[in-house]
């Protein structure tokens, strides 16, 4: 006869679960949607309250609580994990193996080496760079000069993952990095759209998934978080854009010592077939950055191709904010397809689809021209950019409610 786990080890195992997926990067709507459900599977009355830095549970009536505070560095997406961390879930609810398994399971999957070594990773970026220069318009000196930037800013991400305490300054030292390089190539290459090749590069670090992560949550009722995550993206945001300042006033100056003004101009058109490749490289580069599986790889970039056709049908028919709507809106419903499908979790498929959208490229142009004293073009920019976000997120949760996804979790 096969022994019922204890309450302390349902205890245990929820608990390491939701650090574990708060770690790995749930959103507070879906972690304490996830961590009730499976209370609930368990026969465990508790109640869970989530910021982007900490989690709270308390187990038990009201009257007689167990309470926990867990402190959790939030740390990157992580989707080989998080579909890992799922199947573990998946296996306790249904009766596969207990709650005692179940937590050494966890164990286990954050004990193994993570997804994808350096090299590969610092090429990423390279690619993701290169993919975005030429989405956003630029010819072919931007796009190989922006995978130079990019490459450039994953080996400082190598570098600064070492230390915490170079971590804390890893975006203000990219950008000022990025804006240093980006006009000496100019000096060395001759001319070509600097600020167009300095974005591209920076493209990876901006904060237009938290940005977007923080509407939801705002939207769904989870004001601390969503509150906490916008403050965040919007500090990511003043970050880079001090570091761009100070690394493009400092090379201006030099070289106006030495050279003179540096010349810039226009990118060169490139045909329109030469997006289809753009648009399959820079989901695979985000199932890199983001860790996902291999396996998963053909299905992250389904989900860009969707949601990025979408979006730009949408633009040419109702404008940019209601494009995003309609991609958005098409990657949600993917996604809850593909996790019916496969048995799997959407976020696997969603978030790089969102990424490809998030608003991030449009708030650093903001900040940029209201650095640049050109105040009622940035209020403009972010003014979009805010549209932009309110319409990615409507969209996301319009997806949710045509097509629910109906998994235990």
């Amino acid at each position: 006869m096969t022994q019922q786990p204890t309450t302390s080890e349902k205890i245990k195992f929820i608990l390491k679960l939701g650090r574990a997926l708060h770690t790995h990067g749930y959103p507070a709507h879906r972690l304490e949607e996830v961590l009730e459900k499976a209370s609930e599977r368990l026969g465990v009355h508790a109640q869970f309250f989530s910021t982007p830095t900490s989690m709270l549970a308390a187990f038990g009536p009201e009257d007689d609580q167990q309470t926990f505070l867990l402190r959790v560095t939030p740390g990157d997406v992580n989707l080989a994990r998080l579909a890992e961390l799922d199947d573990v879930t998946i296996g306790v609810l249904r009766g596969a193996c207990d709650a005692a398994t179940g937590s050494s399971l966890i164990d286990q999957i954050l004990e193994r080496p993570m997804e994808y070594g350096q090299l590969l990773r610092t090429f990423a970026y390279a690619l993701a760079s290169a993919a975005a220069s030429r989405l956003l318009g630029g010819g072919w000196r931007e796009i190989l000069l922006s995978a130079l930037v990019g490459w450039l800013i994953g080996l400082l991400a190598a570098w600064f993952e070492r230390s915490s305490e170079l971590k804390r300054v890893f975006e203000p030292v990219a950008a000022f990095t990025a804006s240093a390089i980006t006009p000496l190539l100019g000096l060395l290459l001759g001319p070509f759209a600097i600020s167009h090749t300095m974005l591209a590069g920076l493209i990876v670090l901006m904060p237009g998934l938290t940005l977007t992560v923080a509407m939801i949550e705002l939207s769904t009722q989870h004001l601390s978080s969503g509150t906490s995550r916008l403050n965040s993206a919007f500090i990511t945001f003043l970050a880079i854009g001090f570091g761009v300042a100070v690394g493009s006033s400092a090379i201006n100056l030099l070289a106006g010592m030495i050279t003179g003004p540096i010349a810039a101009s226009r990118p060169i058109p490139l045909p329109g077939w030469t997006l289809i490749p753009a648009l399959l490289v820079m989901p695979l580069a985000f199932t890199i950055l983001l860790r996902a599986h291999r396996g998963d790889g053909p299905w992250i970039v389904l989900a860009g191709v969707i949601g990025v056709g979408g979006s730009r049908f949408g633009d040419m028919l109702l404008g940019p904010q209601l494009g995003v709507f309609l991609g958005a809106l098409l990657i949600g419903i993917f996604s809850s397809a593909y996790a019916r499908w496969m048995d799997r979790p959407a976020v696997i498929t969603q978030v790089p689809g969102i990424l490809l959208l998030v608003p991030g490229s449009i708030g650093f142009r903001g900040l940029a021209a209201m650095l640049d004293e050109k105040v009622i073009s940035g209020i403009d920019t972010t003014f979009k950019m805010i549209l932009t976000a309110v319409a990615l997120v409507a969209g996301t949760l319009i997806a949710s409610v045509i097509a629910p996804v109906r998994r235990e979790i």
